[in-house]
Formats: structure tokens, C-alpha cells, sequence
């Protein structure tokens, strides 16, 4: 990570030094223009353990984000990152298309989401219907106020910004998707857990007739002749804590060109 990894090990010893493991915007600025990094909201996007710096994980940290430019370093990395499960033989299918022409044209997180859409994998992995009709909403972000718990560490948002990759709904039920490129270990459990608190807030206030709600991750690997893409099924069994996520169900789909 070069810099960036610089700023980061610098802002963790000195919250671990004083104690104080709530830091701001304006003063992860002020050691990026120590070390001459000139991305500061990078900083803190940290969406996998393999991007941690060695002192955070041998002291077991990780970064929560407070809103309003504030973040928090949490003890207890397994409450805050999720290891993708193994996908067993039989959820691994060999899934025939015809390849269009913006399938394969990038590699954003966007034509991720796409591909599993227009290819119909989101329709039979989660509805098994492919001629099912759910309703597509694209990227967006919006900002919340949350409160819930990571094990027995109380956490309060105010005006968190949330990035929402994708959103289905069918039937009543919403969906929230996250997507990602590779088979990375794990991932960031609060990318899928904000915005499900989100939803849920917006159920219990009656602002949104939700039945249910679960999350998705969906991770696309590109190969010489094909494309895999995963995707894996998530819920919370406590809504008001971050570590009771619980898998639901995963498959692998081999998309093999006609």
C-alpha cells in the first residue's frame, strides 16, 4: 500500500498511544500531507483484511465509519470482516450465454452487478425463476443515522453516508447487493449491514411496505473463455448487531460463451 499504509500505521499508533480511537477527516488530511498521499478518502476503504496494515491486525482493529467525516477504530476484527464460505459441488453451475457487448467491457463494480442481472443469475440464485420480473435500482447513495451494536460495542451514526451498489425488489422483498471483482477471503460486513439497517428503519417507520430484506455479495472473476461469477445470500439474525450475519445460501455460476 506504500503511502497509504504509512498514514494509516501513523493514525492507528497514535489513537492506540492515547486511547482515543475516534479520528476525523481533517486530521487523516493532515498526515497525508505529512506523507505526501493525495488521497485521503482512501484511507479508510479498507473492504478486506489483505489491505490492513500489519499492526492493525496484530493488535485486532479494524475501521468503523461514524458519518459526519468521523471514523473509529473497533476492536475485534472477526466482528467486522466475514470470510466468504466455500461453495459446494452441487450449487457450481455450468451457465450457457451469448455474450453481448458491454458484457465484459469493464470491470467496475456497475458491469459486475450488470452482467448477474442481464444474464438472468440474480433471477434463478435468488427468485429460481429466470423469467421472474424483479425491479433493478442502480447505484446510489444516501446518508442514515443508525444505531446498533457490534457484539457488546454500541455504535451511532449520524449522517453516515452509505454507497448502495444495486437493489432489487420483488414481491415485497428488497435485496442489497454489493459487487466486487476476484475472490477476495473476505469482506467489510458494514457494506451490507448499513444499508440493511437502513431498509429496516425505513420499514419499522413505515416510510417502505418491506416484507423482507436480505443482502448479496456477488464477486465476478474473468478467465480466457469464461467469466465466474459467485454470489452469496446474507441476512442478520439480530438486526441490531453487526455480527450476527448469516449466510442463507451461495452459489457459483460458470458463465461458458455459446
Amino acid at each position: 500500500m506504500g503511502k497509504q499504509e504509512d498514514v494509516l500505521i501513523e493514525i492507528f499508533n497514535n489513537s492506540n498511544k492515547t486511547k482515543n480511537y475516534i479520528f476525523n477527516n481533517t486530521y487523516i488530511k493532515k498526515i497525508c500531507e505529512k506523507y505526501e498521499f493525495g488521497n485521503p478518502f482512501d484511507v479508510t476503504k479498507l473492504d478486506n483484511t489483505e489491505k490492513f496494515p500489519e499492526i492493525m491486525k496484530e493488535n485486532d482493529y479494524f475501521i468503523i465509519h461514524l458519518g459526519n467525516g468521523n471514523h473509529c477504530f473497533v476492536k475485534g476484527i472477526k466482528n467486522g470482516f466475514h470470510k466468504f464460505e466455500k461453495i459446494d459441488n452441487e450449487n457450481i453451475f455450468e451457465w450457457k450465454y451469448r455474450k453481448s457487448l458491454l458484457n465484459e467491457f469493464d470491470t467496475s463494480e456497475s458491469n459486475i452487478l450488470s452482467v448477474g442481472f442481464n444474464q438472468r443469475i440474480i433471477h434463478d440464485f435468488l427468485y429460481e425463476d429466470i423469467v421472474s420480473n424483479p425491479k433493478m435500482y442502480g447505484s446510489r447513495r444516501t446518508k442514515s443515522s443508525l444505531k446498533y451494536n457490534i457484539g457488546k460495542q454500541k455504535i451511532a451514526t449520524t449522517n453516515l453516508q452509505m454507497e448502495i451498489d444495486l437493489t432489487t425488489e420483488y414481491n415485497d422483498v428488497v435485496t442489497i447487493f454489493e459487487g466486487k471483482n476476484n475472490f477476495p477471503e473476505n469482506f467489510a460486513v458494514y457494506q451490507l449491514y448499513h444499508p440493511f439497517l437502513y431498509y429496516h428503519n425505513l420499514k419499522e417507520n413505515n416510510e417502505l411496505n418491506i416484507s423482507k430484506i436480505t443482502c448479496c455479495y456477488l464477486l465476478r472473476k474473468k478467465e480466457q473463455n469464461a467469466s465466474i461469477i459467485r454470489i452469496y445470500n446474507y441476512t442478520f439474525e439480530d438486526t441490531f448487531d453487526m455480527t450476527t450475519i448469516k449466510l442463507l445460501k451461495n452459489a457459483q455460476y460458470n458463465l461458458i460463451k455459446r
